[in-house]
């Protein structure tokens, strides 16, 4: 069971504030695996950059994949940068491995992360069982993961407080070097989000002017 396992499934089983997209999500299992490598001994940070160490084989095929995706040469990536490369698509990805442990009948849903959300949040897994424990122990990096989307732990009447998240109680300084870039990441995502929802708003006032 991997970090970015977990954070999929909460993404999938807790309520965020926000949309979570698949860009969003993509960006943050990439950090996720940073975290993970750091915590094999496959990576370390020299300030932002991110040196390899020697490949090793962690037991989960996608984690591996990104331990082997990582620049080896100088100058190394930066945290950001690996993001961006690592997380294209990254969330389906992950969502297939989900889905091909806990096989279900095919249903709609309305959003491209909930197309099976229904049928699996009953199937029980390690893997689920593993993430809700680290939810329910309001496990740091995890949390600080799920509060970048917009995820909260959910308070005693249910609605999502998101006051006390712990967000910079994630550990050493590689891991709040990771959360930092994730919500850079993320808040570049969604700057560009609203620039092409402004272009396009303008494009349509040109053609709706007298």
């Amino acid at each position: 069971m991997t970090t970015p396992q977990d954070l999929l499934i909460v993404a999938l089983n807790i309520p965020s504030g926000r949309d979570v997209g698949q860009g969003d999500l993509s960006l943050a299992l990439a950090g996720a695996e940073l975290i993970d490598l750091v915590d094999a001994g496959a990576l370390t940070l020299d300030d932002d950059r991110l040196v390899p160490g020697a490949e090793r084989t962690t037991g989960d095929r996608l984690l591996d994949e990104a331990g082997a995706a990582l620049i080896r040469q100088p100058p190394y990536e930066t945290a950001e940068e690996w993001l961006w490369r690592r997380g294209r698509g990254l969330a389906d990805a992950y969502v297939a491995v989900l889905e091909a442990e806990a096989p279900a009948a095919e249903g709609g849903r309305r959003h491209w992360l909930r197309r099976r959300s229904e049928a699996t949040a009953a199937v029980d897994s390690p893997s689920r069982r593993h993430a809700n424990e680290r939810w329910a122990d309001r496990e740091p990096v995890l949390v600080a993961l799920a509060a970048a989307l917009g995820i909260g732990q959910p308070s005693e009447t249910g609605a999502q407080d998101t006051a006390d998240v712990p967000v910079a109680d994630t550990g050493d300084g590689p891991v709040v070097t990771i959360m930092a870039a994730v919500n850079d990441a993320l808040t570049e995502l969604e700057a560009v989000r609203q620039r092409r929802r402004i272009e396009e708003d303008a494009f349509d006032n040109v053609w709706r002017a007298p």
